[in-house]
């Protein structure tokens, strides 16, 4: 028997403008839950975050928080999770999530989302982890961050292999599917 994957979620602790990121949200957390895998997450209870968190828990899914003390009262942690780990700074925060996590999906989020898929991505290119990651592409939200992603390669300030370290997915399920794959 293997023991159960935990699957990092970066995401946005806002809703977004468009509800097709709440919907996304929650049929990531159900379908984290179907797949039989652990969720952990940065333990806000706003926006994404709490959207992803709540469906992954209704489903009877676990769901690990990891949330930095000054953050506490400004996202609010969300009840019922599993566990939840306190920590000091964000570099702690993100240091548990990663070390925790198999795989990470994300999607639409602020600068915060973008800092720790860049840092997750940056480190695989050092060679420090070989996890997947898949970005979920909810009506087209990271086609901007994809375009400077090709205009950095083609300006030759990143290789072009740094794109095979991410999938890009159009839905909650597709992006459950390539990280299963990548996984196998």
């Amino acid at each position: 028997m293997t023991a159960k994957q935990t699957i990092c979620v970066y995401c946005g602790s806002s809703p977004g403008s468009a509800p097709s990121y709440v919907k996304a949200a929650e049929e990531l957390g159900r379908g984290i839950a179907d797949a039989g895998w652990r969720l952990i997450y940065g333990a806000g209870d706003l926006g994404l975050m709490g959207a992803t968190a709540r469906s992954c828990l209704d489903a009877g899914g676990e769901v690990i928080g990891v949330i930095p003390d000054h953050l506490r009262f400004i996202e609010g942690e969300a009840m019922g999770l599993t566990a939840l780990v306190r920590t000091e700074t964000m570099h702690e925060r993100k240091k548990v999530m990663f070390s925790s996590a198999d795989a990470f999906i994300v999607l639409p989020g602020g600068p915060g989302t973008l800092d720790e898929t860049i840092e997750t991505l940056t480190w695989r290119q050092l060679g420090l982890h070989e996890k997947p990651l898949a970005l979920v592409d909810v009506d087209g939200y990271w086609q901007p961050f994809l375009g400077l992603m090709e205009h950095m390669a083609t300006q030759k300030f990143m290789a072009e292999s740094f794109k095979g370290y991410y999938e890009v997915a159009p839905s909650p399920r597709d992006a459950i599917e390539a990280i299963r794959v990548a996984l196998s």
